[in-house]
């Protein structure tokens, strides 16, 4: 894929399955990604299979968490988490870190806002990043999203990162 923008008309956003395991799988493989994320690295399958099913099957009212789609293949997922009203945290992440730095997660949650105002009324959007993930600020920044504190410390790629907060109000 090279450097080249990903064509905006190519991402989805769409409910997981089960079916989507084998792929989950390999990003649980990928140590960059599972550091950059917050998961457990050397996870065994069956763990790992367990905590997916439990993400598919979903029952919580205030979280929400939709696969993103690149070219009829699962890229990775978007998250809507503490609803509540007409408010919601955004969370993304882009299962192959190949795929880092070429738009798709700013489409991606622009995919995810307008299916939370669509469907929930969502208007007023959360988001936090670590300071030193570069990409995830600009991506947020792009979207206009402002930064509104900067508060707690937490582990991101190996070290010790301060976390910022954002907020996008429509």
């Amino acid at each position: 894929m090279g450097d080249r923008r990903v064509n905006i008309n190519t991402i989805k956003i769409r409910p997981l399955s089960i079916d989507d395991y084998k792929i989950v799988l390999r990003w649980s493989k990928d140590d960059t990604f599972c550091s950059a994320n917050g998961w457990e690295k050397n996870r065994s399958e069956e763990e790992l299979y367990r905590w997916w099913l439990h993400c598919i099957s979903n029952e919580s009212e205030d979280f929400i968490r939709i696969g993103i789609e690149l070219e009829e293949r699962l890229v990775g997922y978007v998250d809507l988490a503490c609803i509540k009203d007409n408010t919601a945290e955004l969370g993304i992440a882009i299962g192959e870190s190949i795929l880092w730095g070429k738009g798709i997660g700013s489409n991606s949650i622009l995919c995810m806002m307008d299916y939370a105002f669509q469907k929930l009324g969502i208007t007023v959007y959360k988001a936090e990043t670590h300071e030193a993930n570069i990409r995830s600020r600009k991506m947020l920044e792009k979207l206009e999203f402002i930064e509104v504190s900067r508060i707690g410390i937490e582990e991101y790629l190996g070290t010790e990162n301060q976390l910022i907060q954002y907020r996008l109000s429509l």
